[in-house]
């Protein structure tokens, strides 16, 4: 098979680069996955556990949202204590953006329906101005200011771009271009259209989501669908799903979606089979059971576990580490795509795992020594 796939690549979208903290947003920078705690921010030792456990996912930029005075008090501890940028989520109260600015906000959201006067705003800027921060820009088909609503009857894509357009003015007019943008709806075909226009009209980074897209599985397969399509069309410098579920799984999915277009690839990516009377060994129970034992692996790499021959030989040809069912509790295990040994049920779970941990270790050193391989050209040169 041919190493060349051009059906596979996606021709992004160009954008120009801000910074959200230490994390590049646009430009040539891989797409970044955010998510938002969903603890009282007051209650700063929940909120920090919870940051935590998105970290342990991988996430890259959090949100927390700064609702009252007291949730931005102590607001400085979680920016402390966070290994990667926060972004402070203001809506009505604009001196809640002015305190999370001076206390270690990476980047300000604000939504321009209800963060009030131009003159609030040109406030916000100065402190964002001040404090480094970079600010985002969260139009919302459900918090569309009065008189786009009565100019277009409804929420509409042109509503939408039109008070995008507009807070990007507000935002140059004060000489300010950190800003990244998003014009969210929980209407799948509402939100791609809008960011599509957007994106034919600015060249600032674009924030994408489903706004309030639902519980776990149905809001995943919705997110699927509108920022896929955006994906896939190269549209997207940075991805939040929203999901009634903890924001650790928001994580989660927002990598799913993007292992599966090729735009990121952390951890092991595991393909598997729906299971049925061929199969030789459980595979549902075996992939739940290994999808929770290889959370650890943040090295990308690819896994095979299908329960029969008729399909596992092809998939393991193309994965790095392949598992066919086979009889009499006897399974084909293969290793860069070549048959390699049999294991038996029994000793199947812990073998993979072992095989996996490995692999992880090979692929770090490999990559260790070629970035030292590089240091050492770039020295010579």
């Amino acid at each position: 098979m041919s190493s060349i796939r051009p059906w596979r690549d996606i021709a992004r979208r160009h954008s120009r680069q801000i910074m959200v903290g230490k994390v590049p947003v646009g430009g040539d920078a891989p797409i970044s996955v955010q998510t938002m705690t969903n603890t009282p921010t007051e209650d700063v030792g929940a909120t920090i556990d919870q940051i935590r456990r998105c970290e342990d996912a991988g996430v890259d930029i959090i949100r927390v949202s700064c609702p009252t005075e007291e949730s931005t008090r102590h607001f400085d501890r979680i920016t402390r204590a966070a290994n990667v940028p926060i972004v402070a989520d203001i809506h009505f109260h604009y001196k809640r953006a002015l305190e999370a600015a001076d206390k270690g906000a990476a980047c300000l959201r604000i939504n321009p329906g209800n963060i009030g006067s131009s003159e609030r705003v040109a406030e916000v800027i100065r402190a964002a101005k001040a404090n480094g921060c970079a600010i985002r820009i969260g139009v919302n088909a459900g918090s569309l200011e009065k008189d786009l609503l009565e100019k277009y009857g409804e929420p509409c894509p042109e509503a939408l771009v039109e008070s995008a357009l507009d807070h990007i003015k507000l935002l140059q007019d004060h000489d300010f271009h950190e800003f990244k943008v998003a014009v969210k709806a929980s209407d799948v075909f509402l939100a791609v259209a809008a960011y599509m226009q957007l994106a034919e009209t600015v060249d600032c980074p674009l924030h994408l989501g489903i706004t309030e897209a639902g519980g776990l599985i149905g809001g995943t397969v919705k997110s699927s669908i509108g920022m896929g399509n955006l994906l896939w069309a190269g549209i997207g410098d940075t991805i939040r799903v929203s999901l009634s579920a903890e924001p650790e799984q928001e994580v989660k999915v927002g990598y799913e979606i993007l292992k599966s277009l090729g735009l990121r690839t952390r951890g092991v990516r595991i393909v598997s089979c729906p299971s049925c009377s061929r199969q030789g060994f459980d595979v549902i129970r075996t992939v739940e059971a290994l999808e929770k034992r290889l959370e650890h692996i943040k090295t990308p790499m690819s896994l095979s576990v299908l329960g029969c021959v008729v399909n596992g030989p092809g998939e393991a040809r193309e994965t790095d580490i392949g598992l066919t069912g086979g009889g009499a509790g006897k399974h084909m295990v293969y290793l860069s795509g070549v048959t390699d040994h049999h294991v038996q049920s029994d000793d199947m779970l812990d073998h993979i795992v072992a095989l996996v941990e490995k692999k992880a270790t090979e692929i770090e050193a490999a990559m260790s020594d070629a970035g030292n391989a590089d240091g050492v050209a770039e020295a010579a040169e």
